[in-house]
């Protein structure tokens, strides 16, 4: 991908040395970053997200399973708006690049419907079949497609915005990065007007060292820097708003404000800690009215 920085990272920077140099155990590492073991009922959470994605492909018109790609999981599910000229949301799906599918996220498009947007809930291939530079390419040629081609559905090319959970919130802040015109003569570098990230990702470096992701991601350090927006120049255009839950692991919060501090307030202007949400009520609390994150997700429209 063609980011805003004409590098990779220097890993004898402030951001990369104090992970390159710090003393913490592995155990640490788990602790900070196994989400699943930080919240006993995910399971309960994954559930729900499930029952409602089914109700809202049932209940609303639904185009399921569209390629953007070749590849079998290059695909995306779309959920129109009801006037034309839409707003676009894309939304990526989180669990740490190695799990979870768009149909269990199926849940997030009414409440983005009900904001009058068109909305596309994406796949892409898992780790470690993949790795997360290549994730990152296939969610650059995902968002090219909804660009060239979401007009059919009523959306508009002109106002597409992104929204991702964990490591789809990560993944929403390198697309932001993207130099879209040299990926594409025919895209616009403004293509993305704002993202909304939810318990995001911005610096990967301590994900090398995080035992119970190691088989699974494949990380290394250089990949690492690569795919670490916090080391970005911030990009040229756009807002992002970068949120997580109060009640995530310090870790989760420090990466929450790290993003604004690497491309500052100008570029991110909202980045909170939600009081009383978790890694995984967070995401179901974007549906909830009147919500905070509710007033955020809206705002990104506005």
């Amino acid at each position: 991908m063609k980011s805003q920085s004409s590098s990779t990272g220097n890993p004898h920077s402030d951001h990369t040395g104090q992970h390159l140099k710090d003393v913490h155990s592995e155990e640490w590492y788990d602790k900070m970053y196994n989400n699943r073991a930080l919240v006993p009922n995910f399971a309960e959470h994954f559930n729900h997200w499930q029952n409602e994605s089914e109700k809202a492909r049932l209940n609303q018109r639904a185009i399921l399973d569209v390629a953007y790609g070749r590849g079998t999981k290059e695909s995306l599910d779309l959920f129109p708006a009801q006037n034309p000229h839409s707003p676009v949301v894309v939304f990526i799906h989180g669990g740490y690049w190695r799990s979870l599918d768009k149909s269990d996220h199926s849940f997030i498009a009414p409440t983005f419907n009900q904001m009058g947007a068109t909305v596309v809930v994406a796949n892409y291939d898992l780790c470690p079949n993949v790795t997360i530079p290549q994730i990152t390419m296939q969610m650059v040629k995902c968002v090219a497609w909804v660009y060239k081609n979401i007009k059919h559905w009523g959306g508009d090319p002109s106002q597409i915005h992104l929204a991702g959970h964990s490591a789809g919130g990560h993944l929403a802040a390198m697309l932001m990065a993207c130099h879209w015109s040299q990926y594409d003569a025919e895209l616009p570098d403004n293509l993305i007007k704002n993202a909304l990230s939810i318990s995001g990702l911005f610096d990967l470096l301590p994900l090398t060292k995080t035992p119970f992701l190691k088989d699974s991601l494949k990380l290394t350090e250089e990949d690492a820097l690569r795919c670490s927006p916090a080391f970005f120049p911030a990009p040229a255009t756009g807002k992002l708003i970068s949120v997580a839950g109060a009640s995530e692991s310090p870790e989760f919060v420090r990466q929450n404000h790290l993003i604004q501090e690497a491309w500052g307030e100008h570029r991110v202007p909202v980045c909170e800690d939600l009081p009383g949400l978790d890694h995984f009520s967070i995401l179901s609390d974007l549906t909830t009215p009147h919500s905070r994150l509710h007033d955020l997700a809206q705002s990104l429209l506005d």
